[in-house]
């Protein structure tokens, strides 16, 4: 149906696919309205059904493909039309680089009110076998009760079982299925979020990319799982990788999956991993990217573009456990970090004595209250300011951003997962001259792939300060 009064839940739609949402969806147009459509590629020529309809825009279920899009692709994945993880697996992936380039570039222009900003070509990822880290829930099978693992089907609770993930390091694909067993021979009970009851809530598993290093953590409702001391024994006796078995117990009621107590059971708590010369340990709950290489990379285009001298002091804002500051350390004259989150200062200042690098200090606190500070806290800063942000989704914001131009550094270095908010924090910073006149310019925008077959994507923004 595709009369006029065809714009109403359950009709069918023809839409010609435009684009790729932020989302992942496919953007379409009926007459003046747009129809969001998982699990279309742009160019494909579709029969839709709405399923959910308001006056301008609609949400729609893919019926049929009519013509498909020269940029369709068989799904690598045999479960790719059920798992939630990858949105992404039936575009070919100079479409998906494509897509991701043109968000960064569309963001900058509708929210940033940049004109025609310089936004390079996507640096490109291996697209398989990339990530270093997997969580995967627990369940159990409703037909025979098998513990399960695997990923929950988009928008919804149900559990999709797997033994292997092709986005996922190879070194995760035998544990899967045997862990899961061993799981399923102790009898431990699985967690219920409906009912907030059971015990294992998550297995999750992490890898050093360069040492081969894997560190399993288990996620329990509690402390309680009977003869795991002997089981994570026999885990470190067969699996010679395998550095360290964790719990994490976290008893709330709750969509978070690390609870904040976190046991060792045996081995060590931590990974070594090798990142940009220097070794950093890994521990389960810590933040690092999951797609090594492609970190690598990004540091190695900061690196460049920089081009330090070593005179430099760097301002590490969102600095983590120092994954950037600490090897960029060796490149200026001094290091300053904030972190917000105690236990990830705790493991820069560790990362730091373990790769002997002495010309940093990291200081606990939120970003938003101790840069404004920075000048009292450190007095040796001088006129060679470099400041290196890297926030959590939710970007900087106004009072970060307003701090950070009053540090008055020669250059800034804005790494963003969002390019939303990396839009809106360029802005404010791009309104707001010096007393002297002088503004951050943008210098480029460098686009990183570091979740092929989704729909994320990561940038660096380079700005520096022009001549008075």
């Amino acid at each position: 149906m595709d009369g006029a009064d065809a714009w109403t839940q359950g009709s069918i739609v023809r839409v010609t696919v435009d684009r790729l949402s932020n989302r992942g969806d496919g953007v379409g147009r009926w007459g003046d309205r747009v129809v969001f459509i998982p699990n279309a590629v742009p160019g494909d020529s579709l029969q839709v059904r709405l399923v959910r309809v308001k006056p301008s825009f609609a949400y729609g279920k893919l019926l049929q493909i009519e013509t498909p899009s020269s940029h369709r692709i068989p799904p690598y994945c045999i479960v790719a039309d059920k798992c939630g993880g990858c949105q992404w697996q039936s575009v070919s992936y100079d479409q998906q680089l494509w897509e991701k380039r043109a968000e960064v570039q569309q963001a900058l222009e509708r929210i940033g009110g940049f004109t025609n900003p310089v936004v390079h070509p996507v640096i490109a990822s291996h697209p398989w076998r990339y990530r270093n880290k997997v969580a995967y829930p627990l369940g159990r099978s409703p037909i025979n009760g098998q513990v399960q693992a695997g990923y929950y089907q988009k928008g919804s609770h149900k559990l999709i079982n797997l033994n292997q993930c092709p986005v996922q390091d190879e070194a995760f694909d035998p544990l899967l299925s045997d862990i899961k067993q061993d799981i399923q021979a102790h009898g431990w009970s699985i967690y219920n979020e409906q009912q907030h009851q059971g015990t294992l809530r998550h297995l999750c598993l992490r890898v050093g990319r360069h040492t081969g290093e894997v560190l399993l953590t288990l996620v329990s409702r509690t402390r309680n799982l009977k003869s795991l001391q002997e089981q994570a024994a026999q885990w470190l006796q067969r699996y010679p990788e395998m550095v360290g078995v964790c719990l994490n117990v976290n008893p709330d009621r709750t969509n978070a999956i690390f609870g904040s107590d976190t046991i060792l059971i045996a081995g060590r708590e931590f990974l070594q991993e090798q990142f940009a010369g220097i070794t950093l340990q890994i521990r389960p709950t810590t933040f690092f990217q999951v797609n090594t290489e492609q970190a690598e990379q990004l540091f190695a285009h900061i690196q460049a573009q920089l081009a330090l001298t070593g005179t430099e002091t760097l301002i590490d804002a969102y600095c983590g456990i120092g994954t950037l500051s600490l090897p960029l350390a060796r490149h200026v004259h001094q290091v300053i970090g904030i972190e917000s989150h105690a236990s990830s200062v705790e493991q820069a200042k560790d990362n730091a004595v373990v790769n002997e690098i002495e010309n940093v200090a990291f200081y606990h606190g939120r970003v938003e209250d101790l840069l404004p500070q920075l000048q009292q806290l450190v007095p040796s800063l001088d006129h060679h300011k470099v400041v290196l942000l890297d926030p959590p989704r939710k970007g900087c914001g106004e009072a970060v951003m307003m701090a950070v131009r009053s540090l008055q550094p020669q250059h800034i270095v804005y790494v963003s997962c969002n390019p939303a908010t990396l839009s809106r924090d360029l802005k404010i910073l791009g309104d707001a001259s010096l007393a002297d006149g002088r503004q951050y310019a943008l210098n480029g925008v460098y686009p990183f792939d570091f979740f092929p077959q989704t729909a994320h994507v990561e940038s660096i923004a380079f700005l520096s300060l022009s001549s008075p």
